[in-house]
């Protein structure tokens, strides 16, 4: 064997930048993040009524379900994001009322915030124990009702038929939430949706009646065949509205 390909190998390896015995790494691969199936836009059946659903993650988890309790019967949409707090509500709901098109109108509007007003966050707005320094309700009881007055207010301007969904619970030794606050700011809701004249889906007390079986332990969500059962609940109580 002569010394050439051995040569030739050398000088490539060294053109290559790399050190003999080092070998070189392969090219990135650059992953997709695939969205959430439940913030993937819809297209309209034509003729269906329109139902916007309103939420953060509780509503993210019963959205497909919905929409397939409720396909043939109604076209379910929903803002392509996690709806947060009532002061992301404040900022972004004009956004959210066009979904699926500004020129578009709701039959029914089913909304609901709550658990991420009433989580503690820290200086940067993170989540963060609630005993921590500094840490501070998001959003706090007096500007909660504040807030959703006036999204209220703005939600019925549309037209639609609306339909405030309480807040779920929040079970013991859950991260960066007081086990049952949801009970106060719940309180709060109601005699907002009262002075409105709004009716309330009392999904809490659904919630409440079954939720070793649907509710995950020291968290707010909830497991999938948890989601099924509240999207039965949200189902029933659009039909409703819808006269259905």
């Amino acid at each position: 064997m002569t010394k050439a390909p051995a040569l030739c190998l050398l000088t490539a390896i060294l053109a290559s930048g790399l050190s003999l015995g080092q070998s070189a790494d392969p090219a990135p691969v650059k992953r997709e993040t695939k969205p959430n199936p439940a913030l993937v836009p819809i297209t309209d059946v034509v003729g269906l009524p329109r139902v916007l659903l309103i939420g953060d993650s509780i509503s993210m988890g019963y959205t497909l379900p919905v929409r397939t309790l409720l396909a043939g019967k109604a076209n379910v949409h929903r803002p392509r994001v996690n709806c947060g707090h009532t002061a992301s509500g404040l900022e972004q709901l004009d956004a959210w009322l066009a979904t699926g098109g500004a020129d578009q109108k709701w039959d029914v509007i089913h909304f609901n915030w709550g658990l991420h007003d009433l989580k503690y966050v820290d200086e940067k707005g993170a989540i963060s124990d609630v005993a921590a320094p500094g840490a501070k309700q998001q959003i706090s009881p007096e500007d909660y009702r504040k807030n959703l007055t006036a999204l209220t207010e703005r939600l019925k301007a549309t037209g639609a038929k609306l339909i405030w969904r309480n807040t779920t619970p929040v079970p013991e030794e859950t991260k960066g939430r007081i086990a049952h606050a949801e009970a106060a700011y719940n309180t709060i809701a109601a005699e907002v949706m009262a002075a409105a004249g709004v009716p309330t889906h009392d999904l809490a007390a659904f919630v409440t009646a079954h939720q070793t079986e649907v509710q995950l332990p020291a968290n707010v969500h909830f497991s999938t065949a948890g989601s099924d059962a509240l999207a039965a609940e949200v189902a029933r109580e659009i039909l409703g509205a819808l006269g259905q």
